[in-house]
């Protein structure tokens, strides 16, 4: 430890501390919602097609969820300090290369590289916060940082509604760099070095390159159907890879004696069926999101503020329903509370088909909210469940493999379910033989493109266009969602099945409460 940070000094800083990090955290809690918004606006800026969307979203999750746990080790094997300093540092710096880019395919690989950043940060800033405090100050502690995330959840929406309403698209990730040049400033004077006193830890490199190689070949196949169809060399020749780097994933995983992801935990039923209802949870929450955003701005013709304004409900009934959710537990036990908001959830993704209740401002408020209560009511009790599944001295590891799962449920959310969208739209999509080559083109590739056509057709041909195009969106959109709503269906029958009705986390137990805390908060501002 550095001759300036004596444990007296450490003790009396502790609070700027907690300042410094969770202005380092606010980056990747705000980071994925302002995408989310910024999307009609980057097909606008880039003309992005509806598979480089997925890819915006999907590109920094995959590599952000591979790489979470390998980053987490190489924090506490050569200090968590430098690689949060270095996390903020890459992901400011390509935040700023993807607000200058010209091309999607250029911002997509910005935003992989910006994944490397945030996989760095997010494990070192929670790792940093106990190893500073202790006993109820930690609890203290974490919930402040716990809160500023959800904060950032929040306000991501409609911060990137404000910036979208009055600069550029490319200020959704400029933003970013002023908050990363504080973050490194105060972190420079006021967090302290820490690392782990297990010098024996060991990396698993082999572990992240093939996860991130499966992932990115399953996903690619994916995406790609709807455009290339089943039977397209190339969609076969990614799943395959994909499918068989899982497999080697799988084989190397079980035999390493220092694995990434321990594999091990899922023959625990009680962990396996509370981390399927998690990951479920985030397939859906991740693939309705992408969808009802563009909906907001492109069929409703919402600035992006106020769709902004739409979003952040989720996380207010998120926010308020968490703390409680203990409560419910222990009165009815785990099985019927994961049951109840997986029904809740499903219930919402019913309505987001119905037009009459997701455009009225009123009913798209109200039921967002009601989903961010269902999110609630099913992520913290599970994740309770997975935390009195395990021996107390591996609750950090079930913890962390918890984070991977549901970003990879999430990633998954967005290429299945916005696959299904694209082959929907483009079977909806009526005649468009009328239509100049290069317009109908566009019609078939997106909506967004479809609009920017109709603005250089002549009136009839623009009025057609348009009532064809967004009569398609919203066909393929309820398919979307309403295969979520079947998917929570058969969640909630699963869970009713193999998920054990256990009490929740004891709150007199302080140091699995903090981990439980730490697990549902590390949300990554998806909402």
């Amino acid at each position: 430890m550095s001759s300036r940070w004596t444990p007296e000094r450490i003790h009396q800083r502790r609070w700027f501390t907690l300042i410094a990090i969770c202005i380092a955290v606010t980056i990747t809690s705000i980071d994925n919602t302002i995408m989310n918004v910024g999307l009609p606006s980057i097909v606008r800026g880039v003309g992005a097609s509806q598979a480089q969307l997925q890819w915006l979203i999907d590109s920094y999750t995959i590599v952000f969820a591979c790489l979470l746990l390998t980053m987490g080790a190489i924090g506490d094997k050569w200090g968590r300090h430098h690689t949060m300093m270095i996390g903020l540092v890459i992901f400011g710096g390509f935040s700023a290369f993807a607000s200058q880019a010209d091309s999607a395919n250029s911002l997509i690989i910005c935003r992989g590289l910006m994944g490397i950043g945030g996989a760095l940060i997010l494990p070192a800033t929670l790792a940093i916060l106990t190893n500073t405090f202790e006993g109820k100050e930690r609890s203290k502690a974490i919930g402040v940082w716990a809160a500023v995330a959800g904060i950032g959840v929040a306000a991501g929406p409609l911060l990137g509604g404000f910036l979208l309403d009055h600069f550029w698209w490319g200020s959704i990730f400029l933003i970013n760099v002023p908050i990363c040049v504080i973050a490194v400033v105060m972190g420079w004077f006021l967090v302290p070095p820490s690392k782990s006193a297990d010098e024996g830890h060991r990396l698993d490199p082999m572990g992240a390159v093939l996860s991130i190689i499966a992932l990115v070949g399953l996903l690619y196949g994916i995406i790609e159907i709807p455009e290339k169809g089943w039977s397209s060399p190339e969609v076969l020749l990614a799943v395959g890879a994909g499918l068989l780097f899982l497999a080697l994933f799988t084989w190397w995983e079980l035999r390493s004696d220092h694995p990434m992801l321990d594999l091990n935990f899922f023959r625990n039923p009680r962990f396996s069926a509370a981390s399927m209802t998690i990951t479920i949870n985030y397939f859906v929450m991740f693939g309705s999101t992408f969808l009802i955003v563009q909906y907001f701005q492109f069929i409703l013709g919402y600035s992006p503020l106020k769709a902004g304004v739409m979003t952040a409900p989720v996380a207010v009934g998120l926010m308020l329903t968490s703390p409680q959710c203990h409560k419910f537990v222990a009165r009815w036990g785990t099985t019927k509370v994961v049951i109840l908001g997986l029904l809740i959830c499903s219930g919402v993704m019913v309505t987001y088909g119905i037009e009459s209740i997701i455009a009225s401002d009123i009913g798209g408020i109200v039921v967002r909210t009601v989903f961010g209560v269902g999110l609630a009511l099913t992520a913290t009790p599970a994740t309770e469940s997975i935390m009195g599944a395990l021996p107390r001295d591996r609750a950090g590891v079930g913890s962390a493999v918890n984070d991977t799962t549901r970003q990879i449920g999430g990633a998954l959310g967005v290429a299945v379910i916005g696959s299904l969208f694209a082959w929907r739209y483009h079977a909806s999509l009526s005649d468009l033989s009328g239509l100049p080559a290069d317009a109908s083109s566009a019609a078939q590739n997106s909506i967004g493109k479809a609009i920017q056509v109709a603005n250089t057709l002549p009136s009839d041909q623009a009025a057609s266009l348009l009532e064809n195009a967004k009569h398609a969106y919203v066909s393929g959109m309820r398919v979307g969602v309403w295969t979520c709503a079947l998917i929570l269906v058969g969640a909630a029958i699963l869970a009713a099945k193999f998920l054990p009705s256990t009490p929740g986390i004891s709150d007199d137990d302080v140091e699995l409460r903090d981990v439980e805390l730490e697990a549902v908060s590390l949300d990554d501002g998806i909402i």
